[in-house]
């Protein structure tokens, strides 16, 4: 990152991007939060279209940045763009995503796949649904990540028994399970640094 952009205000950052007044409407309207801001909750009918698509478009650039550095290196050595990415993709929606991240036999990413959505407080998740693609992707090994809407990343029981459900199935494809996410905001809890796996 450019030294000059590190000293900018929030508002004159966003400001390159959409414009400084559409920023300091768009922050605003966040109720000064860049994380809320952020969100992929509907902006503010007051606020230009473009700006918004401008906002996606630097969101989507991230994403793909992220996806693409997992793409070239072992997800294990680089756990902080998985992180980043799942903070990104998954961390503020207000509704339960469970993603899979299909890796290769040198944990490189294959694909990352939003497998199933739920509420606010749960996702129905089919082992069946994950062999499947699993199978297609000729995946060696899974990372799997999912959101906790509330805010707390601490795993629930529920989660663990999901997680040794998949992991059984998974097993008798000789694809392995590395990791569990649970991601609430920008907090994330690993299955496998909690030896839960």
């Amino acid at each position: 990152m450019s030294p000059c952009l590190k000293s900018m205000s929030d508002v004159d950052v966003l400001g390159v991007l959409v414009g400084r007044r559409n920023a300091a409407q768009l922050i605003r309207d966040a109720g000064g939060s860049l994380s809320e801001l952020l969100k992929e909750a509907e902006v503010s009918n007051d606020v230009r279209p473009q700006a918004v698509v401008k906002l996606d478009a630097a969101k989507e650039l991230i994403r793909r940045s992220l996806v693409e550095s997992m793409r070239h290196r072992d997800a294990l050595e680089s756990i902080a763009a998985v992180r980043d990415y799942l903070r990104l993709t998954i961390g503020r929606r207000d509704y339960e995503v469970f993603m899979v991240l299909f890796l290769d036999t040198k944990h490189r990413v294959i694909a990352p796949e939003e497998m199933f959505r739920g509420t606010l407080s749960q996702a129905s998740v089919y082992p069946r649904e994950v062999v499947k693609r699993s199978m297609a992707h000729n995946a060696a090994a899974v990372i799997f990540a999912h959101n906790h809407p509330s805010g707390v990343a601490e795993p629930s029981a529920a989660d663990e028994a999901i997680t040794q459900a998949l992991r059984n199935a998974l097993a008798l494809l000789d694809v392995r399970v590395l990791d569990h996410l649970v991601v609430a905001g920008n907090e994330i809890v690993s299955f496998a640094e909690r030896g839960l796996l």
